[in-house]
């Protein structure tokens, strides 16, 4: 028997292993850290004003996880590092994210989810996936979608928020919606409009409704968007002929002008006699 499928008598049914357990104190078998760990990121200048208003709500929620942070407006950047009361490992890879989410203009009540457990953040770079400029704006804005509701869609079907936003587009939410949303957004970049997929996560959001369908396939309900072929409306190729000629060492003979025909064919010599006719008509 493979050691994978060996009996586990402690593994039951009533046991969720998807439930995410909060870290305490007590978990901490090694008590403090032995070193202090610390991230930095700087900011642009225009986030400095709302950064300066909202830092105070920032460290309170950072403290509550005993994570300290900085806001240094003179060379533009924010850090967080662990103090001798922080206990949880993870503590500072979430309050790293705080603060990319923050540079990146996020508002910060959106941004500090990311300290919950169960929930992530995601930068999905999206400017190297299309070459030309026109074409990333518009496949941008259909993110976006008219006034805003292709987004919003977005938000509620993947529970995350989302911030589109330069070549870049920022979300917090819960793993699955971040792997969702960057299906989506790739698959924008890449010419397949995010309404198809919106489509899509409705119905399979009122199908997980049903627990009769739980462990059946729901390909027969889902949308199939085939990509539409223009090769009837065009022309048809012609076939080369590629019978194979001779070989001659000596390049094509030039094509003869005009006045060569005409020395061949006579007509020259007759139109010179009888132009030299009619001056000597002229003269007479």
């Amino acid at each position: 028997m493979p050691r994978h499928k060996k009996d586990k008598p402690w593994d039951t049914d009533d046991i969720d292993h998807w439930s995410t357990v909060p870290f305490t104190p007590e978990d901490n078998a090694g008590g403090t850290f032995a070193e202090e760990s610390s991230f930095k990121v700087l900011f642009p200048r225009y986030r400095e004003q709302y950064l300066k208003e909202a830092w105070p709500i920032v460290t309170r929620a950072l403290q509550t996880h005993h994570i300290a942070c900085t806001l240094d407006l003179i060379d533009g950047n924010m850090s967080v590092h662990t103090t001798r009361k922080t206990f949880d490992p993870a503590a500072i890879l979430k309050a790293r994210d705080v603060i990319k989410l923050l540079a990146r203009s996020m508002p910060a009540p959106q941004a500090l989810k990311a300290l919950e457990d169960g929930t992530a953040m995601d930068v999905i770079g999206i400017r190297r996936l299309v070459s030309n400029k026109d074409r990333f704006i518009k496949r941008r804005q259909r993110l976006l979608g008219p006034n805003g509701t292709t987004l919003k869609a977005l938000q509620l079907l993947t529970q995350t928020y989302i911030l589109v936003q330069g070549s870049t587009v920022a979300a917090v939410g819960p793993y699955k919606g971040l792997k969702e949303l960057r299906r989506i957004v790739e698959d924008a970049m890449h010419n397949i409009h995010p309404i198809y997929h919106v489509k899509e996560l409705m119905i399979k959001r009122e199908l997980e409704k049903d627990p009769k369908l739980a462990n059946e396939s729901w390909d027969r309900f889902l949308p199939n968007f085939k990509k539409r072929s223009l090769s009837t409306r065009r022309k048809p190729f012609k076939v080369a002929d590629k019978s194979k000629k001779p070989y001659t060492p000596f390049p094509p003979a030039p094509e003869k002008s005009k006045v060569d025909l005409q020395i061949e064919s006579g007509e020259y010599f007759a139109k010179k006699d009888s132009a030299a006719a009619r001056r000597e008509k002229r003269k007479d």
